[in-house]
């Protein structure tokens, strides 16, 4: 490699080195906010992985649940300012404009991510919001570097105020002694007759501020070539934001939802609760001859409970969300709903899985046990039984 290239490298390579990250981030946080944009089911209240269940599921075990829980109410608002502000984020990240703000607005998602969905990750590297939230701390340290349109507009604003441009010059050192007035058979006379070397050097050092008002000059005339480029591509980005919203909803695959019921602890079905998969129904389950009603509380009738499928209740003991099954008829089992990863409640399927719609973590309903990662442990089972009045009772 030539001299002069090895030197514009070496002064160029920490502006390198974030090009990848920034690319990387970038393109990450415009994929996420149009994959919630185009789909529809991340706005219907309804469906299992929209913003209104991921919000109820974490705000039980986020140290800002209630938070989390006001925001609940306007949750489609919500949804689009976070994406819209990941798409923002992103764009601003991939293209090097307001760099460090970008990279500010990426740093507070990821912990707000973090605070809200992950915070119980165990362990925490498992978890992908704390690696996004230290990404972007050297971004928002050092900006965008050389390589991005803050760089070309400051040139710009400089270049029309016909003011030089800035950044470091690679120059051999002996052509700077050549020209260095103040070199003298080796030494340099403004610093006394000490020798002369590299990193003392005044010369080399020397910073040339500009006047006061030169300089709010150029920051006013980068903040409108700026402001009229973010203007621009902001418009450009809101058109691709809209049709992809658009597209999304025209072209969404069509879903086949079944009802899992919610058990009444009076002993009916409330209501039914979405699931990605289907359960069959059947008649009444044949109900055990207890003499007594066992210890602990009731959540339901047996019989609301269709053999080979689930019915949905909520844990006495803790509130939290759970599922019972009927494998086979006069069978039960119980388990817990709350995805171990980071706290989602997980989907009932057809015939004894349960998948969690925030990261794909997937558990056999009948054991609890992980069957896809990134899940660390299995979902807790929970006591259940019988009583001669034909309801379930949940044991304490």
């Amino acid at each position: 490699m030539p001299p002069d290239a090895r030197s514009k490298w070496s002064v160029r390579a920490p502006d390198l080195a974030l090009l990848p990250l920034r690319g990387f981030l970038g393109l990450t946080f415009v994929f996420a906010g149009l994959q919630k944009l185009s789909d529809p089911n991340f706005f219907d209240s309804s469906a299992a992985g929209s913003i209104q269940t991921q919000l109820r599921s974490s705000e039980r075990t986020s140290p800002i649940g209630s938070l989390l829980h006001g925001g609940s109410h306007f949750a489609v608002l919500l949804g689009v300012v976070i994406a819209l502000a990941e798409v923002a984020v992103g764009v601003g990240a991939l293209l090097g404009l307001w760099t460090r703000w970008a990279a500010a607005g990426g740093a507070a998602l990821s912990a707000g991510f973090l605070l809200a969905v992950s915070w119980h990750t165990r362990p925490y590297y498992y978890g992908a919001d704390v690696v996004f939230l230290f990404a972007w701390i050297p971004i928002l340290i050092a900006g965008s570097g050389w390589y991005s349109l803050d760089r070309l507009l400051l040139e710009r604003a400089r270049r029309e105020l016909r003011i030089p441009p800035l950044g470091p010059v690679s120059i051999d050192f002996g052509i700077v002694r050549r020209l260095c007035g103040a070199y003298d058979a080796g030494r340099c006379k403004q610093r006394g007759g000490a020798e002369c070397a590299v990193a003392p050097c005044p010369v080399l050092a020397k910073h040339v501020e500009l006047k006061p008002s030169v300089a709010a000059g150029v920051n006013r005339r980068e903040f409108l070539l700026r402001a009229r480029t973010v203007g621009g591509i902001g418009a450009g980005a809101l058109v691709v934001t809209g049709a992809t919203a658009v597209l999304g909803r025209l072209f969404a695959p069509t879903r086949h939802r079944s009802l899992v019921p919610t058990l009444n602890a009076r002993g009916a079905p409330a209501t039914t609760t979405p699931s990605s998969g289907s359960a069959p129904t059947s008649p009444p389950a044949t109900t055990p001859t207890t003499a007594a009603p066992p210890a602990g509380t009731a959540i339901g009738s047996a019989s609301a409970v269709p053999v080979g499928g689930a019915a949905a209740f909520n844990d006495p003991g803790n509130g939290e969300p759970a599922y019972v099954l009927q494998p086979s008829t006069g069978q039960y089992v119980a388990v817990n709903a709350v995805c171990t990863h980071a706290g989602c409640t997980v989907q009932y399927q057809s015939p004894h899985g349960l998948v969690c719609p925030c990261h794909g973590a997937e558990f056999d309903a009948l054991t609890g046990a992980v069957l896809r990662g990134p899940a660390p442990t299995p979902l807790p089972m929970i006591p259940i039984t019988v009583g001669a009045d034909g309801r379930l009772y949940v044991q304490s």
